[in-house]
């Protein structure tokens, strides 16, 4: 049994959740939760046992001299909630951010579940990000998955199609589908050769969507120009190396093709709409817009109990972790690389994760770029 003290009755709460590690390239989905905390002001009620999830090998704890004091910070997955007041009426949002855990991740999906249940969540979102062939030029593609069939019909989702490696937001999701939840999962697309966290460009279009999703205006603070900067110093670094320029043309010719057949009446008529919600501050079908989506987002337009989640004993994966911080030279793209772009842009479909309407994300891992199952 949860016990939950100093939590007040929720509003309409949502929980998003985010974790670093394999399904968090350039961290830009752990980052957009961690905005979400700062910007309203989260207060944790809860934290996971680290004892129980992780590895301190893999994820070791830290040492901090606090007043002349020496205080260990360990490794684990807190819980916040958050009021939104950015739309028609107060939204509650419960934040979860931590790191993949490293064993038990059944176990970890049913306590997730457990306080989901306690606090009345009527819907569970998960951001993730993925590595890809997508341009740093371009507006960030953003896919929203789903398993529900019903979801996916009401908001304008894909349903998961992936098959193979997954991470925790696969598993989370598939739990909440088990215990009848409504889960969503949202992927951004990260340029694959500048992978380097942080990504804020990937983080706005994250944010972006979610807005939409749940339909309350988040305040983006600075982000939108800390998006425009990291664009302007990669323009920068890519210059210098002409065959990352060229390579970085070929993905822009790849994800232009993809996305002629895009060009129908109804698609840019979707797009006029968003223009003209941006500008007198209307909201969407599914939320509102915000203010400063000048860099290309990427946007589209009753919970169960916990129940327990796969009782069979089979041991579960654990995640890897994300490049260093830091901004470095792009990476030089490899033959290989340059022969995925020269057949993308030759064929009508373009790049994998070339537009928003994919069939699903693909997995970011470490580095690699198969499709994730994460899409639920």
């Amino acid at each position: 049994m949860i016990e939950l003290e100093g939590v007040p009755e929720l509003i309409d709460p949502v929980m998003i959740c985010a974790f670093e590690g394999w399904n968090d390239a350039g961290d830009a989905a752990s980052t957009a939760v961690g905005h979400l905390d700062r910007e309203w002001k989260g207060e944790v009620f809860a934290a996971l046992d680290a004892e129980d999830y992780y590895d301190f090998q893999v994820n070791r704890p830290t040492v901090a001299l606090e007043g002349g004091i020496r205080k260990v910070t360990w490794p684990t997955t807190r819980l916040s909630v958050v009021r939104a007041s950015g739309g028609d009426k107060p939204r509650d949002l419960v934040l979860v951010r931590g790191i993949e855990p490293s064993m038990r991740w059944r176990s970890f999906c049913n306590e997730i579940l457990g306080y989901a249940h306690e606090l009345g969540v009527e819907m569970v979102v998960v951001l993730g990000a993925l590595l890809g062939d997508t341009p740093h030029t371009r507006p960030v593609p953003v896919s929203g998955v789903t398993s529900d069939p019903d979801l996916a019909r009401t908001l304008d989702l894909e349903e998961s199609r992936y098959e193979g490696p997954t991470g925790i937001v696969g598993i989370l999701q598939e739990a909440c589908t088990h215990a009848g939840v409504p889960a969503v999962s949202l992927w951004a697309a990260v340029p694959h050769y500048v992978s380097q966290p942080p990504n804020p460009k990937a983080t706005l279009a994250l944010l972006n969507r979610l807005e939409d999703l749940i339909g309350v205006r988040i305040p983006l603070g600075e982000l939108t120009e800390d998006a425009r900067a990291w664009q302007l110093g990669v323009d920068q670094l890519a210059a210098e190396d002409s065959e990352v320029a060229e390579y970085v043309q070929s993905l822009e010719e790849a994800r232009d093709t993809a996305e002629l057949p895009e060009a129908s009446g109804e698609a840019i008529a979707r797009e006029f709409e968003r223009y003209l919600r941006r500008r007198d501050g209307q909201p969407g079908p599914g939320g509102h817009a915000t203010d400063g989506g000048g860099l290309g987002d990427g946007r589209d337009a009753g919970a169960g109990g916990p129940g327990t989640y796969l009782r069979d004993s089979s041991a579960s994966g654990s995640g890897g972790s994300t490049g260093a911080t830091g901004s470095t030279r792009p990476r030089r793209p490899s033959a290989r690389d340059e022969a995925d772009a020269g057949s993308d842009a030759g064929s009508d479909g373009g790049s994998d994760v070339g537009s928003e309407s994919v069939d699903g994300p693909e997995d970011g891992g470490e580095g690699g770029r198969e499709r994730p199952d994460e899409q639920e």
